[in-house]
């Protein structure tokens, strides 16, 4: 005879992912190692996302490199400590991988099948190939992606209080450290709030008027046809089209001198760009109104030029496309869970995170965190030294006022005890700090 109680908790204790991306595909892999049922939703092939093509799971829309391997470097740290916390998409990426130097680059097609091929062989996953069009009750993860449904996309709005961005374009961050403070100055426009609020990187007409012809003339990063929309620059005007509506355009924009005082000086700036900082530890900055759809390269090139940044440090450059998150800081904890509402996660580039591994390490974290929800464990989150750590502190980090996405970086980390100059043996000394932290912490897990 049936217990209906019994039936009705396993029930709610199956976890439904919505999205098999990267993030969906990992939650699902944590779930089932730790025998938590999973009912995963992939809209594909019933109806594709204008950047999507095949049927499998992970499917790659992009590069399809997963950045460097090395332990030096943020994308490398990341991947390490996946691996340690049993990634499934870093175990495919490695069988499926093809030659790049010291990067992790896969075939692509191979890749997805792999995923897909380890997803349908659990008896834990049960893939269910339709669209949801509205968020189900019960212990759910929503894993979405960057371009999800149009229909989803309307629920997860209702279910944030109208806090879903679509960002068309994006100033760069710089690590703190990397700040050139002989060539700038700490001062707040009118001396309103705290002196401490902005750095200050002044130019004379000379290096602005050097600064202006790089910027006009910088080359520009293509744009996908799905991100081109109407209106997209009015709301969130790019620095550099900005500057070809008129030379002395951005000196009364985002470069304007007034209210400012350099101490070096005793005068006013003839132009000047302010940097405000990016998280609550004042470890990066971001560069005030200077969004940009600029090349990398050219980012690198003509912002550098500015004095105050020829040396800076880019954690992340500016970009402009198509990209739904939500407002993280404000309704998710550390553990990716949504305040509001128990038993539902979000995972993925919806929350805040950017890049393919990134993707990934959130639905890592979400997926144990639903499971040790569900088996009455407490909350997993990595030490703050750990890359996936400080990515889940950033996106739940309330002290952000303007919260855009964030991919791995070093500038996430606390600074080591030691002061090493070297940055290539500075950043292996972070990544093995963190290693080290996280091998303790998954011991006692």
């Amino acid at each position: 005879m049936k217990n209906p109680q019994a039936e009705r908790k396993r029930t709610m204790d199956k976890v439904k992912i919505i999205g098999g991306g990267f993030a969906g595909a990992e939650a699902a892999w944590q779930l089932a190692n730790r025998g938590i049922e999973v009912e995963l939703y992939e809209m594909k092939p019933v109806k594709f996302s204008p950047a999507h093509s095949g049927e499998g799971l992970a499917e790659l829309v992009c590069s399809n490199s997963f950045k460097a391997m090395r332990l030096g470097c943020a994308a490398g740290m990341l991947k390490a400590e996946m691996e340690l916390m049993g990634s499934l998409c870093v175990e495919c990426a490695k069988a499926t991988a093809v030659p790049a130097g010291g990067a992790l680059a896969v075939d692509r097609d191979k890749f997805s099948a792999l995923v897909t091929e380890k997803i349908l062989s659990r008896k834990e996953i049960t893939l269910i190939r339709e669209e949801v069009t509205e968020i189900p009750e019960g212990f759910v993860i929503i894993a979405a992606g960057p371009l999800a449904s149009e229909a989803l996309s309307e629920k997860i709005k209702e279910l944030c209080g109208g806090s879903l961005s679509f960002f068309d374009a994006a100033a760069p961050i710089i690590t703190a450290e990397s700040i050139d403070l002989e060539n700038a100055f700490m001062q707040s426009r009118y001396d309103r709030g705290e002196p401490d609020d902005y750095i200050n990187c002044p130019l004379n007409k000379e290096e602005y008027e050097a600064f202006y012809e790089a910027l006009v003339n910088a080359e520009v990063a293509p744009t996908h046809e799905f991100d081109k929309r109407k209106g997209v620059y009015e709301g969130c005007m790019p620095i550099e089209v900005m500057a070809s509506r008129g030379h002395d355009t951005i000196r009364f924009g985002p470069m304007k001198p007034s209210g400012l005082t350099n101490p070096k000086t005793g005068h006013r700036p003839w132009a000047n760009l302010q940097l405000r900082k990016e998280n609550k530890d004042g470890t990066m900055y971001n560069l005030v109104g200077f969004q940009t759809n600029l090349k990398f390269s050219e980012q690198k090139r003509v912002f550098s030029m500015i004095p105050a940044l020829a040396n800076a440090e880019f954690v992340r450059y500016g970009v402009m496309h198509r990209n739904t998150f939500i407002d993280s800081p404000r309704l998710l904890g550390s553990d990716f869970g949504f305040k509001a509402r128990e038993g539902l996660y979000f995972a993925g580039q919806i929350t805040g995170v950017e890049g393919y591994m990134e993707s990934a390490a959130s639905g890592i974290l979400a997926g144990i965190n639903a499971a040790n929800k569900i088996l009455g464990k407490g909350e997993f989150l990595p030490s703050q030294l750990t890359m996936t750590g400080a990515l889940a502190r950033y996106i739940s980090d309330a002290s952000i006022k303007n919260f855009q996405p964030m991919g791995a970086s070093f500038g996430l980390l606390p600074a080591l005890d030691e002061k090493i100059r070297d940055k290539k043996l500075r950043y292996e000394a972070l990544a093995e700090r963190g290693l080290k932290q996280l091998k303790i912490q998954l011991e006692t897990e």
